[in-house]
């Protein structure tokens, strides 16, 4: 399987894109509310890493039943997100669109440095403190 340096062809930057409308922000929800999820998150990561597994395999791995795992691998290529070849009685799966390396990278971004910089986010969020004024926005150039 080749490997993919870019998830799409160059677009517009997102502060140069016009304001989403309601649908474009449902369609956008869904995509996340796919990926919202622990153990289609731990799948995808696995994928990602492997490139290729059956469903035996990947319950082995996230120490799971392979039913468990199977419901979510439905989902997850219902939408397109993986890919599913047959081999004797095995299906085996793999991550299709390039994209979602991405955004899982984007992800592991978002969480080392938000997060785990502030260690547990939520008993230490700043609104938890009664003297809590908030800063001005940082503008980023």
């Amino acid at each position: 399987m080749p490997k993919h340096t870019r998830c799409c062809p160059p677009k517009p930057k997102i502060e140069h894109r016009p304001l989403l409308d309601g649908e474009q922000a449902r369609v956008l929800a869904d995509v996340f509310k796919v990926m919202s999820n622990d153990t289609r998150l731990r799948i995808i990561h696995a994928l990602i890493r492997s490139k290729e597994q059956c469903v035996s395999e990947l319950a082995n791995i996230l120490g799971m039943s392979p039913q468990a795992v199977s419901n979510q691998l439905q989902r997850l290529s219902g939408r397109r997100i993986l890919g599913v070849r047959r081999e004797g009685d095995n299906l085996y799966y793999r991550v299709l669109d390039p994209c979602i390396d991405q955004l899982l990278e984007l992800g592991f971004c978002l969480k080392e440095e938000s997060f785990d910089q502030q260690g547990d986010a939520h008993q230490n969020h700043p609104t938890r403190h009664r003297d809590f004024h908030p800063a001005s926005p940082t503008v980023i150039t």
